[in-house]
């Protein structure tokens, strides 16, 4: 076998790393989202079965953060990536950390429903969730979509979406504290219920994160704890 061959074989090798890396972060978004989905559904709709499912399921999760980042520890090591190759694995390793962190948020919000499960719960109070429920898991299959195209246009949109998933939650914060001091015996279920907001808020955030780690891969540059107005700006940049 001639040295070009051997060099043309070893780089079709590291090709296929970069792009298995890729693929699992999607699959394990995959199942990130499910279980976000499965989390507030047993929620809303007071389904304990499912509830624990969710919460047994977490493991799985946790395995791939994992085994992914064990395989972009390989690639550092081997393969000494530099410029845009590093920056993938760079943006892969701090991406799974995120949806491994909205897969908890997934379980404290399962974990919720099987507490509010125990109280008499009204529907106007777990109705008013619905809207932000719509709005995060909107974003978080948005912000894994555009990872897969690799469209900074769309992280970019994605962005600016939180600005409305904080207002939501901050109404229903509100709402929720009304419920208390009109009647007291509601105060369990309206703990519950902001306690399921703010973790429905925070993969609001983690989602923006992933958003944020496209644009470093594909852009180059580090836009975190920047304004709206300067992020646009290095996007279009």
């Amino acid at each position: 076998m001639s040295e070009e061959i051997v060099h043309h074989h070893i780089s079709k090798q590291y090709e296929q790393e970069l792009e298995d890396i890729h693929h699992r972060v999607l699959v394990m978004g995959g199942l990130v989202e499910a279980q976000v989905a499965d989390a507030v559904k047993s929620l809303l709709e007071n389904d304990m079965a499912l509830a624990e499912e969710v919460i047994g399921n977490d493991y799985k999760v946790n395995s791939m953060e994992v085994e992914i980042d064990e395989q972009c520890t390989q690639i550092l090591a081997r393969r000494q990536p530099t410029a845009r190759d590093l920056r993938l694995v760079l943006a892969v390793i701090k991406l799974i950390a995120d949806l491994e962190r909205i897969g908890d948020e997934a379980r404290r919000i399962a974990r919720q429903a099987l507490d509010i499960g125990t109280h008499y719960a009204k529907r106007n109070q777990l109705s008013e969730l619905e809207q932000l429920v719509g709005q995060v898991r909107l974003m978080l299959h948005k912000a894994l979509d555009a990872f897969a195209r690799m469209d900074v246009d769309l992280a970019f949109r994605i962005v600016e979406e939180d600005k409305v998933v904080d207002r939501e939650y901050e109404s229903i914060v509100r709402q929720q504290i009304t419920y208390m001091m009109e009647d007291p015996r509601s105060i369990p279920v309206s703990l519950d219920i902001m306690w399921s907001a703010r973790s429905l808020e925070r993969i609001g955030d983690r989602s923006c994160n992933i958003c944020e780690y496209l644009i470093f891969y594909v852009k180059g540059k580090d836009v975190r704890h920047i304004s709206l107005e300067q992020l646009e700006k290095q996007v279009k940049e």
